[in-house]
């Protein structure tokens, strides 16, 4: 069950939660257009009270081979090549550790940017997720315009090739720039298709951007059926109350919008950064979501960038990402990716 409406008609503080209503027409909104949780009114996000609330009226999602929550695992590809920045921070920690082979390495990379760049790890990803019976999907871009870089999808077909031979999923990372252009959006989706020469489920905005309810319509026009953007960059949580996946709704014209929307609960980049947490508290805000979804039967949305598994200014954020798998493993989730989540809630 997708559409909540009827139940919450009589709860309407939750029906507003649900449906997002203080997002129309915001204009407090960051450097990106977005809007923030620091502009949001509610800020107990880290529980779940609309999904709390569906969950003692007897909704009960069911997952499969008696798994009581789930974990979907996702990875935006926004590099396939070390930029600058990425190298310099890099350099710096090599220098500190005394380690001159992995910053000539480093180096070497920057200059000849070949094949063998390190940020086409994605064996390196999937070989970590076996270890647990988990898979997630990669969202590439397929932009000629970005807001600091761009790759072209052709230069990564080998790559997209073994992942889905693997069994892992695709979808699309839209440009920074098109993201709110529906001719723009379908180009990008397109053209996608055309390198994998398969149809794309989903999609995520490149740096979270989106508006409500105006980004799920146009997503939808343009084709996909779901989306895993909202969520907020700057905080950790339940964006709209719910642990879920569910159909939105356009308070404009009292509709249903045809997409499943899987929200996004935690980034590797809001927990170290935004939010600038350390290690121990970044596993502890985190096992504190998992034990929410745990309670109510939910999904819980990460997503690591391919990048830091081989960055190592970034090493935490990798090491985090495995006490995830095992952690959650532990606990017999259900780790899977949003495509194959998709699909399991369209076949019941």
């Amino acid at each position: 069950m997708l559409d909540y409406k009827e139940l919450l008609a009589e709860q309407s503080h939750l029906w507003d939660l649900y449906s997002r209503k203080e997002e129309y027409g915001a204009t407090q909104l960051d450097k990106h257009g977005r809007f923030t949780f620091a502009a949001s009114k509610h800020k107990d996000i880290e529980d779940a009270p609309v999904s709390r609330f569906l969950f003692s009226k007897g909704i009960v999602p069911q997952y499969p081979n008696g798994k009581k929550f789930a974990i979907c695992l996702t990875h935006d590809v926004d590099d396939i090549y070390p930029p600058l920045i990425h190298t310099l921070a890099s350099s710096v920690t090599c220098i500190k550790k005394f380690n001159i082979k992995d910053l000539v390495s480093q180096w070497s990379q920057q200059i000849s940017k070949n094949k063998k760049s390190p940020y086409r790890n994605f064996d390196q990803i999937m070989h970590l997720e076996a270890k647990y019976n988990a898979k997630s999907t990669f969202y590439f871009m397929a932009t000629d315009k970005d807001i600091r870089r761009a790759y072209n999808i052709r230069d990564v077909v080998d790559d997209l090739m073994v992942i889905i031979k693997s069994g892992w999923d695709i979808g699309l990372h839209t440009g920074y720039y098109s993201y709110d252009q529906v001719e723009k959006v379908i180009e990008e989706k397109q053209r996608l298709e055309n390198v994998i020469g398969k149809q794309i489920l989903g999609c995520r905005n490149h740096y979270l951007r989106f508006k409500t309810p105006t980004t799920w319509e146009l997503l939808a026009q343009a084709g996909f059926k779901y989306d895993t953007t909202y969520g907020y960059p700057d905080a950790v949580g339940f964006r709209n109350g719910t642990c879920w996946p569910f159909k939105p709704y356009n308070l404009n014209n009292s509709s249903q919008i045809d997409i499943m929307e899987i929200p996004l609960n935690i980034m590797d980049g809001t927990l170290f950064g935004y939010m600038n947490l350390n290690l121990q508290q970044a596993k502890e805000k985190t096992m504190k979501l998992i034990e929410v979804v745990r309670e109510l039967h939910g999904v819980l949305t990460v997503l690591w960038h391919n990048s830091i598994f081989s960055w190592p200014y970034r090493q935490q954020w990798a090491e985090l990402y495995e006490w995830l798998l095992q952690y959650a493993s532990e606990k017999d989730a259900w780790l899977t990716s949003p495509d194959e989540l998709y699909k399991m809630y369209i076949e019941n």
